[in-house]
């Protein structure tokens, strides 16, 4: 048994943010002598103290001790440094002074918080700790003086003290000088749901910073360039900060458009001063935000000026080798939009595609958003996860924003201008409930996408239809890990066929909502355009609409009108040229992912074959007219809620019917109501459904019915 241990640092979970823990594999903390919950000494640059903690059972195993961003900056240790651990004794603090560094001192209020929050945590004067407040704000105190001097436990029973001696005092250690200065920096505990593009990310940035002696030692030019493109929201400036902090290098962040001036030779200079900034400063990571706004393809631009700051920043890049330890980041949401000449090796080296967020991603970013949020306990962040389909990032911080909203409105909205918030605020379930009616991804407001409160118990009829329907899509959602075993994948798409009525589009949302899948339901027609091109770019926008979406319910109605047989319209191809991009974006190169394809129509005689082939809409499923026990079952769905006469029979009603469609039968139960309505307002009457109100509706219908095409 060993007295010291020397462990590889790397960052705490973000759920460890604040709680001053030390995770270290099992082994090693019996090697150390230790057990949970023991303090531990670990050497840095400097020395610090935190709670040794079992890591988690898929971290074991490599060598490594995971620290949050405090303790690694108490630590003056960066991520893949070596520490040096050793178990160590600690006396119960008595009293702690401690300091905010922030520009505003902390109050009494927020030390009755912190002292409630604080329990078990292990100090000594100059180290950072980090504690959410009430409301929100993150506190970063410096300790400055404890009683009794040297390392301490904090506890209930401790004496919390503000600091009220000047910043720039002596009495300020030059150990806490270096700490953070009040405005936090941008962590990798920070980041959730992009650990891929993460780690990609820092395979080119943090080794050609520190190491940069490995490169030379193998005789290679460090990448010079990276490239992050994606959907707006989605963390691509998120996750340059958060390198550039955990990599101590200089970080100079430019917008674009910020880069043009007006006058001849202004912007390239503006350009030039950003990277002798950067030169100046090196090891330094220079980020550009919306480079398409200055850097878009030259054979494009009309003015010369655009087509000048691109060739001065093809120059500028081509000379980072002479410039010392510098590397560019730039984000867009337009690749295509680039310059062809930026995007070669040598200049981007890498190009980092930052998609939206999974569930898992999701739960991580809540759990984020959520770190300093007081709730209630039935607010469930998986179950939020799982209905947050095609949110970014940067939407649900806004979700999270709203709902804290809605519970201030809730509750605040009685209190006086000069009356203190009550103490017991606590976001519940239903205000995240409202905030995600109320907060729209922000990809996705171009079209209409729900999750449709219709389920089956809406649906009367169509036992088949609904058990092929959910065994081919709600089970691999439902069951992944069966499908997933019997390596058996589900259809993927679906055309519902029928006459007119039967209640195709109906069973369509109510399958989405069983599912628990976004709805994104688009008429034959909306897509097509008299201009050459616009059709086509109409369909690959609403396939990448609903792979962004996803898992997401893509349904066609009225697909016939979209993809009739090729060849069959006169004096137009484009119907064709329509077909043809259904086909290559349903099994072209790119995948549709967890999206599924679902079609109605009436005519099935005038689909295009191709998309009927395997692969594609391979499945055809015939929705007839409903039979006696359907109708019935119709009927009692239409009427439910309404009051209804005892000398109402449904089941001769439902007789009479014959032939009848679930849409017609849905138009009776709607005209009895009115007349029922009628019969109220003229006479008096209670507003009940009796015998003759039917008789007048199956008249009435009865000639819709017979008139009908």
């Amino acid at each position: 048994m060993t007295e010291m241990i020397k462990l590889v640092l790397a960052e705490a979970p973000a759920e460890d943010t604040g709680r001053a823990f030390a995770r270290i594999d099992p082994d090693m903390m019996e090697a150390l002598g230790a057990a949970p919950g023991d303090i531990v000494e670990l050497s840095g640059t400097r020395p610090a103290l935190a709670r040794v903690m079992y890591s988690h059972a898929a971290e074991r195993g490599r060598g490594c001790v995971w620290l949050d961003a405090a303790g690694r900056e108490n630590t003056g240790a960066r991520n893949g440094d070596t520490l040096t651990l050793r178990r160590v004794d600690c006396s119960p603090a008595v009293r702690v002074t401690i300091a905010s560094r922030a520009m505003e001192p902390l109050d009494l209020a927020d030390l009755s918080f912190i002292a409630n929050r604080i329990d078990g945590v292990p100090a000594r004067m100059g180290d950072l700790i980090v504690l959410p407040l009430f409301d929100g704000r993150l506190a970063r105190v410096v300790v400055t003086e404890t009683e009794p001097l040297g390392s301490v436990i904090i506890g209930p029973q401790t004496v919390l003290a503000p600091d009220s001696t000047p910043r720039n005092s002596n009495r300020y250690r030059a150990r806490a000088d270096n700490l953070a200065d009040g405005v936090a920096k941008m962590r990798y505990e920070n980041v959730g749901g992009l650990q891929r593009e993460l780690m990609l990310l820092r395979e080119m940035v943090e080794l050609p910073i520190r190491r940069p002696e490995i490169f030379a030692r193998l005789g290679i030019a460090p990448p010079r360039g990276v490239l992050l493109h994606g959907v707006p929201g989605t963390g691509k400036t998120l996750l340059a900060r958060a390198v550039a902090s955990e990599t101590d290098a200089a970080f100079f962040s430019v917008d674009a458009p910020s880069i043009m001036q007006k006058h001849y030779g202004e912007s390239e200079a503006k350009l030039r001063e950003v990277f002798d900034k950067a030169r100046a400063q090196a090891p330094a990571i220079i980020f550009i935000d919306e480079i398409d706004a200055i850097a878009s393809k030259r054979d494009t631009s009309v003015g010369e000026v655009e087509k000048r700051v691109v060739a001065q920043l093809l120059a500028l890049m081509d000379g980072l080798s002479d410039r010392g330890s510098i590397l560019l980041i730039a984000a867009t949401n337009r690749p295509d939009a680039l310059d062809p000449a930026l995007r070669r090796p040598g200049r981007f080296d890498r190009e980092i595609a930052i998609g939206m967020p999974d569930r898992t991603g999701r739960r991580e970013i809540l759990a984020i958003h959520t770190r300093q949020m007081p709730m209630e306990h039935d607010v469930d962040l998986d179950l939020l996860a799982n209905e947050a389909h095609g949110f970014s990032g940067a939407d649900l911080s806004a979700l999270c924003r709203e709902a804290a909203m809605h519970l201030l409105r809730r509750k605040a909205s009685g209190l006086a201008s000069n009356e203190a918030p009550p103490q017991d605020l606590r976001v519940a379930a239903e205000d995240f409930q409202a905030a995600l009616a109320d907060v729209i991804p922000s990809g996705l407001r171009e079209l209409t996408v729900e999750i449709p409160e219709t389920r089956w118990r809406d649906v009367g009829g169509h036992e088949r239809a609904r058990t092929f329907l959910t065994e081919w899509f709600v089970w691999p959602r439902h069951r992944p890990e069966l499908f997933s075993s019997l390596k058996l994948n589900s259809p993927r798409g679906v055309v519902l066929h029928g006459p007119p009525g039967t209640g195709k589009t109906l069973l369509a949302r109510a399958l989405a909502s069983e599912a628990g899948v976004n709805f994104l339901s688009v008429r034959g027609p909306e897509l097509l355009s008299r201009y050459v091109g616009e059709s086509e770019r109409a369909v690959r926008e609403l396939f990448e609409t609903a792979r962004r979406a996803a898992p997401c319910l893509l349904f066609f109605d009225e697909i016939d009108a979209l993809a009739p047989t090729r060849g069959s319209s006169a004096g137009s191809d484009v119907p064709d040229r329509v077909v043809a991009q259904l086909l290559v974006e349903i099994d072209g190169v790119r995948p549709l992912g967890d999206v599924m394809l679902l079609a109605a129509t009436n005519r099935l005689d005038r689909l295009d074959p191709a998309l009927l082939r395997p692969g594609r809409f391979d499945l055809k499923l015939r929705i007839d007219l409903p039979s006696l026990p359907e109708r019935l079952q119709i009927l009692t769905i239409a009427l439910a809620g309404r009051p209804v006469e005892d000398d109402v029979d449904l089941e001769l009603t439902a007789m009479r019917t014959e032939g009848w469609s679930g849409a017609e039968l849905r138009r009776l139960s709607d005209a009895a109501a009115w007349q029922a309505a009628r019969r109220c307002v003229a006479m008096g009457a209670p507003a009940r459904l009796n015998s003759e109100d039917f008789d007048y509706a199956f008249d009435e219908t009865q000639e819709l019915v017979r008139n009908a095409p």
